[in-house]
Order: structure tokens, then C-alpha cells, then sequence
């Protein structure tokens, strides 16, 4: 017979009642929405192909930068080796992933989209691409560059140099 007890987080029920008027939940709430049907644009899309947000992750910085190493993708994406063999090894088989070694060390393992790989990623971006043009051209002139500080600034200030090496920030 199951147990009728729930099952309650320690740390919830310590927590004080908290005055929800000090909090962002409208930013919060936004950011939710903005988010879901951000992704949700290509969900159907991946699930086509048997993919899922992980792929539709590789599959942006490997196109965003050719050649990446998988230690740098690992290290963007803060996942496990065995999550990124897992993700890698479907869009490797399914042809819009290539690897090679590295000329200078031949351990590292570099990453490539292959043209399947960046046809299949500009489909995915379309309809993100357009999300995007149509709330920023709503915005003042100045609107673009607020909504990239912004976002710059809900990345954690260990990672903002990334941002830079990947060259997010570059219209800032």
C-alpha cells in the first residue's frame, strides 16, 4: 500500500513567509512565458528528428562556433561527459554533427555542423529569429542594446567572459 505521507523539503517549511511584493514576479512570470514559447517554437521540430533541447543546445554553439572543442561545450553547457556522449552521439549518427582531431593535440575532439547540421539549425532559429525581430522592433532605438545588457546581466559574472570569447557582447 502506498504511503499517504507527503513529501515536503526540510528547507520549505523552514522558510519564513515570504513578502512577495519585494519580488520581480512579473519579470519572473514574463521571463517564464518569453521562455517557453521561445523553445516551444522548435520542440515540435526536434521531436521530429527524436531530439530534444540538448540537441537544439549543441547544435546552436556548434554552429555558432565551428571547431569548438567538446571541452569548451562541456563547459558551456555545465552537463556530464555521459549527458554530451549521449546527445552527441545521436547527431553524430544522424549526420549533422562531424568530429575531427585536433591538428595541434590529437586528443582534443572538435566539433563541426555539417551542412544537414546548419540547414537543420537555421529551420530551428526561424521562428526564433522572427520572435525576436518583431518584440525588438516594438522597442525604442536604444531597446536592442538594453534588452543585451540585460541579458548579460542574469549570466553569472564568473561565465561574462565566455560571452565575450563567443562574441555575444560584441554590440555592447
Amino acid at each position: 500500500m502506498a504511503s499517504s505521507k507527503i513529501n515536503v523539503n526540510k528547507a520549505d517549511i523552514n522558510l519564513r513567509p515570504t513578502n512577495f511584493s519585494s519580488m520581480p514576479l512579473d519579470v519572473m512570470g514574463l521571463f517564464f512565458f518569453a521562455y517557453r514559447d521561445f523553445v516551444g517554437d522548435a520542440d515540435a521540430l526536434l521531436e521530429r528528428q527524436g531530439f530534444g533541447r540538448a540537441h537544439h543546445r549543441v547544435l546552436y554553439f556548434v554552429n555558432l562556433k565551428p571547431g569548438m572543442p567538446v571541452a569548451d561545450l562541456l563547459d558551456i553547457l555545465k552537463i556530464t561527459k555521459q549527458s554530451l556522449a549521449r546527445v552527441l552521439r545521436q547527431l553524430i549518427d544522424n549526420g549533422y554533427i562531424e568530429q575531427k582531431t585536433g591538428d595541434a593535440d590529437r586528443r582534443q575532439r572538435l566539433l563541426y555542423a555539417t551542412t544537414k547540421g546548419r540547414e537543420f539549425f537555421e529551420t530551428l532559429s526561424a521562428t526564433q529569429t522572427s520572435r525576436i525581430d518583431a518584440a525588438i522592433a516594438a522597442l525604442p532605438p536604444e531597446g536592442r542594446r538594453t534588452v543585451l545588457r540585460f541579458f548579460v546581466g542574469m549570466v553569472e559574472p564568473s561565465d561574462r567572459a565566455l560571452l565575450d570569447q563567443l562574441r555575444l557582447t560584441d554590440d555592447l
